[in-house]
């Protein structure tokens, strides 16, 4: 993903299902993103056939939060957004100046996806480690942003492996070893940087703290020099703001109009108010973390003059007199020699007589 401020950390607020097949609720979760100053609202693109066969089971998380009887199936099936309404969603986010995008979770999603021309692609979690879809992701030359849930180290390298694969070859793999072969290239492994960025996830929705893990941010980062950020599934937004502390380039976060609404996600997304918190506080703390250059600030050196000491005569000394440890001690002054010259004073003469307490100069 390109970042013309690098210092910039990029917002996507997640809408994804939460708009619970209605359309009002899809654009009024886009004026939601908008007035916390979000820089991207996203959505989820996905055919139910395709992505889910009818007899399987949701996880656990879904059963808690929707109909446990129903497979996950007829669970996706009404949360499907129409392929109409993403031009709409697309314009009116347009106009609002707030980035549309959508993950797509099936190569037929992505190919309408690559009608609407966004900025980059989000990949899911969960599609690390499908090699024919990510290899399709990565040969649109799209900037990519790749969420890590549930993945080793070793299958995020295998991803990437994919993505270098799909951007460097002429045709799709014959087998993962050719995948492998292309890996051994510096040449290709060059061609993420810039192109690539990794987000650290825990794909539970809520994330419990104890699992958050954000030291993987670090891991990510030496392993495979990317950018770095967090999709985050935790309650709250402690979380996502230490992120940014912890260096995240990018933050992930679903939202909600109302946490108690019926459906998969809603439970653990914000809701308006909190996200307009999140951004005032990741914007906040985007200022405060600075520049790196440890150096006196504007606001700093009137305290600077008032709050140092200076060397100051702790008793009567005459002109001429040789200064003694015993003479010599340090006060709040304003002007004169800074404490660390007394040491060099002792021994030397007096050039005038001082009073006790006068600054030494």
């Amino acid at each position: 993903m390109k970042r013309t401020d690098p210092d910039h950390v990029y917002i996507i607020a997640e809408a994804g299902v939460n708009h619970n097949g209605q359309r009002d609720l899809a654009f009024a979760l886009v004026d939601v993103a908008v007035r916390a100053g979000a820089d991207a609202v996203k959505f989820q693109t996905f055919d139910a056939a395709k992505l889910a066969s009818k007899s399987v089971s949701k996880a656990a998380y879904q059963k808690d939060t929707t109909d446990a009887a129903e497979s996950q199936y007829e669970m996706l099936r009404k949360l499907e957004l129409p392929l109409e309404w993403h031009h709409e969603l697309q314009a009116y986010a347009g106009a609002r100046g707030v980035s549309f995008l959508s993950t797509a979770f099936d190569v037929d999603s992505l190919a309408f996806l690559q009608t609407l021309d966004l900025p980059f692609y989000k990949i899911p979690s969960g599609e690390l480690v499908n090699g024919p879809l990510l290899w399709q992701f990565a040969r649109t030359r799209k900037p990519l942003v790749i969420s890590t849930g549930m993945a080793t180290l070793s299958e995020v390298e295998q991803g990437l492996a994919i993505v270098a694969h799909a951007l460097n070859a002429e045709a799709e793999p014959r087998d993962i070893d050719a995948v492998w072969r292309g890996w051994s290239d510096p040449a290709w492994r060059a061609s993420l940087q810039c192109h690539v960025s990794l987000l650290h996830c825990t794909s539970q929705y809520p994330t419990p703290l104890a699992e958050v893990n954000l030291r993987a941010m670090d891991t990510l980062a030496g392993a495979f020099g990317l950018d770095v950020g967090y999709s985050d599934h935790t309650a709250g937004i402690l979380v996502p703001v230490a992120a940014v502390a912890r260096g995240a380039k990018i933050i992930e976060k679903h939202f909600t109009l109302d946490r108690a609404m019926a459906g998969p996600d809603h439970a653990a997304s914000l809701e308006p108010g909190e996200l307009v918190q999140m951004v005032a506080d990741i914007r906040a703390l985007q200022g405060a973390l600075g520049d790196g250059a440890k150096a006196p600030h504007p606001s700093e050196w009137d305290s600077r003059r008032a709050g140092r000491q200076q060397v100051v005569a702790l008793r009567p000394i005459a002109a001429g007199a040789h200064f003694t440890r015993a003479d010599l001690g340090t006060a709040r002054n304003g002007r004169g020699l800074a404490a660390t010259e007394l040491w060099a004073l002792v021994g030397q003469s007096a050039r005038r007589a001082f009073g006790a307490g006068e600054v030494i100069d």
